[in-house]
């Protein structure tokens, strides 16, 4: 028998063979497959990271209730009402943030888009938990306010973190700057669209 060629190694070799050649395009980060924009995303609940995924991929991390590793980021975008002043009463000292339930911690964590990306809040959140019915891992609550008015949305997580990356490459200065402030108007602008 020659050993260069037993199973194991031309079982090495047929993997190869069928892996894309680099730069073929976007791709589903779990089986490979060729996607394009838009395309879905996954949560991988253990390192946190967002992953591309193709819709059969994407439709078997559906289920909140299951023991898995992944959860497909929703879809849905939906305007909240102040609810009796909630969002003032939450004790947040910047003008933009999201909040989430991240099941790993079982508790809301609050996150806030800057220079460095997302910064974690260590504050209590628990008025949050009651108010919505967020997806826990995968969908989020996006506030803004100003001087004048609070803004909240239910969006999906993958959403803020487009955020986060589209502010970390615009950021100038202690404030952000005129580009990131036009950034965030365009960004709340279409999920004000996004969610009539």
């Amino acid at each position: 028998m020659n050993r260069r060629s037993g199973p194991p190694l031309a079982a090495l070799r047929r993997a190869t063979r069928a892996t894309p050649p680099p730069g073929a395009g976007e791709r589903c980060e779990l089986c490979a497959t060729p996607i394009a924009e838009p395309h879905q995303h996954l949560v991988d609940l253990e390192s946190r990271a967002l992953l591309c995924s193709c819709r059969a991929c994407a439709l078997l991390f559906t289920d909140d209730q299951a023991a898995q590793r992944y959860r497909t980021v929703p879809d849905r975008y939906q305007a909240l009402p102040d609810l009796d002043g909630l969002w003032d009463d939450l004790p947040i000292p910047v003008g933009l943030a999201f909040l989430f339930h991240n099941s790993a911690l079982g508790r809301m964590v609050a996150l806030y888009p800057g220079p460095a990306g997302a910064t974690e809040s260590a504050l209590p959140l628990e008025a949050v938990a009651g108010a919505t019915t967020l997806r826990p891992d995968v969908e989020a609550l996006l506030l803004r306010r100003d001087a004048t008015t609070t803004s909240c949305f239910v969006v999906p997580i993958d959403a803020c973190y487009e955020l986060v990356g589209r502010l970390r490459t615009l950021w100038q200065g202690f404030d952000g700057g005129p580009a990131a402030r036009a950034a965030i108007d365009d960004f709340f602008a279409t999920v004000q669209e996004k969610s009539r």
